[in-house]
């Protein structure tokens, strides 16, 4: 007898009649008695509930015997117990490969598919099995949900494209019910709250999608956008690094964090040095508005470039826009920013303010009348004053046509210094109103604008002369 030798497995001696057997299974194979084996054992411990044990059973099986229908069938029953369809779909393929008329494989692909919401795919294999069972009571009601399904695709995607956002919203409700498994259905209904102005609940079905595709970079980066624009600065930073860990080489998405990651470290700072220092923060924000609005607006610029779906950076600009006199603009800008977040007030209240301002603007402007900024302190709205003052006053000229000019300037630079110098008055004028028109007056007539009680002091004679104290 030829001396025993080890062949294979680890621990167990064969002859050379045996390691003949042994090969004869398959190069490195296992016996029909292990493969036996191996499918008793995944069954007891699927049965147990010990899913990982009873999958590296069914992974032993199915190396020892590739051409076994039934083993590539278990061990898909076995993924899709841990939840993990996409694995048993390659499983269910090979099983209905080896053997076509194979119904049971047939219409648990069918099942997977359907809940994917690959509707055609899905059909044929219903209709496989009917052609076999005519009376298959769980294909024919699969099928029936694949064409409502499919219907139901084609009348959402048509009512998005018509901008009916509620419609679609309401179709795909019935979609993601049919088929939970289809990132396409969660992604069309998160971009129709986008657009109707709720992030969060774009949130909520984009979240999922990432698990549901294998590379989704780009359901990543629009999470990490809309976390940017809600203010969860740590949010938009995790699900930006996610997409770079896909593609460490994605342009968008790096840029993208480049620009949170700046956020998130003036954010952190300031919050390690008061508690309160995310509102310092945007105070500065804020502040850099107020005394920079040019530079203001660059930088609001570059922004919506990067994240034109940011409401608050479009309000930002809007004010900005307010302070430098651009009320065109600011409105343009407002308009747009309740498009993405139609449910503020402060975007609300701002446009309405900027349409007030646009309107009066249209009338007198009294920070142009006197050449000063919105944000013109009173030394520097007094001191403009007197220097237009002394030019437009009208004993300064000689003509009847001249002087009537320098009377309507001189009305017009004393009103504006009266009505920015008074703090009342001007909170008026900055929010629109203008408290020198007649028309907002009580019982307002049709006297001279701009001087209360409708006194003119040019009207009082052509010879009489007034000495004014430039205050």
């Amino acid at each position: 007898m030829e001396p025993c030798r080890r062949a294979g497995l680890s621990g167990v001696l064969v002859s050379s009649e045996a390691q003949a057997q042994f090969y004869v299974t398959g190069v490195f194979g296992a016996t029909q008695a292990e493969i036996e084996h191996h499918l008793e054992m995944g069954r007891k411990l699927l049965a147990a509930g010990q899913l990982a044990e009873a999958l590296s059973h069914y992974h032993s099986a199915v190396e020892g015997d590739s051409k076994n229908y039934l083993t590539f069938y278990k061990r898909a029953a076995v993924f899709l117990a841990m939840g993990k369809s996409k694995s048993a779909l390659p499983d269910l393929t090979k099983a209905i490969q080896l053997k076509p008329d194979f119904l049971a494989a047939r219409l648990q692909r069918g099942n997977i598919l359907l809940k994917q919401g690959s509707t055609q795919e899905a059909r044929e294999d219903f209709e496989a099995v009917l052609q076999r069972s005519s009376d298959n009571e769980e294909a024919q009601n699969q099928l029936m949900k694949a064409n409502e399904l499919e219907e139901l695709q084609e009348e959402a995607q048509a009512a998005y494209h018509q901008g009916d956002y509620s419609t679609t919203i309401a179709l795909l409700e019935r979609v993601i019910e049919i088929s939970p498994w289809d990132p396409e259905s969660r992604e069309l209904r998160a971009e129709c709250y986008i657009r109707m102005g709720d992030p969060q609940k774009a949130i909520q079905d984009l979240t999922p999608t990432t698990r549901l595709r294998n590379d989704n970079r780009a359901a990543f980066l629009k999470l990490s956008k809309l976390h940017y624009s809600l203010g969860d600065h740590h949010e938009s930073l995790n699900n930006v690094r996610e997409c770079l860990k896909l593609d460490q080489d994605d342009k968008e998405c790096f840029s993208h964090y480049k620009q949170v990651k700046k956020l998130s470290k003036q954010l952190d700072s300031a919050e390690e040095l008061i508690e309160e220092g995310r509102w310092v923060f945007l105070e500065k924000h804020h502040l850099k508005i107020q005394r920079e609005p040019h530079s203001a607006i660059d930088v609001c610029s570059e922004a919506h470039q990067r994240d034109p779906r940011n409401a608050n950076v479009l309000r930002d600009r809007a004010e900005a826009y307010i302070l430098n006199q651009d009320y065109e603009k600011a409105v343009e800008d407002y308009q747009e920013a309740r498009e993405f977040d139609g449910d503020s007030n402060d975007i609300k209240e701002g446009l309405d303010r900027a349409q007030r301002l646009l309107k009066q603007s249209r009338k007198r402007d009294y920070y142009k009348i006197l050449g000063v900024s919105r944000n013109a302190n009173k030394q520097e709205i007094t001191k403009a004053y007197r220097k237009l003052a002394q030019q437009w006053h009208p004993d300064n000229f000689q003509s009847e046509a001249e002087k009537k000019e320098a009377e309507k300037k001189f009305i017009d630079i004393a009103s504006a210094k009266e009505v920015l110098t008074d703090p009342e008055m001007r909170q008026k004028f900055d929010a629109g109103e203008d408290p020198l028109d007649p028309e907002s007056q009580q019982g307002g007539g049709g006297g001279q604008q701009g001087w209360p009680f409708h006194f003119n002091p040019f009207e009082s004679g052509g010879s009489f002369h007034f000495k004014f104290q430039y205050n």
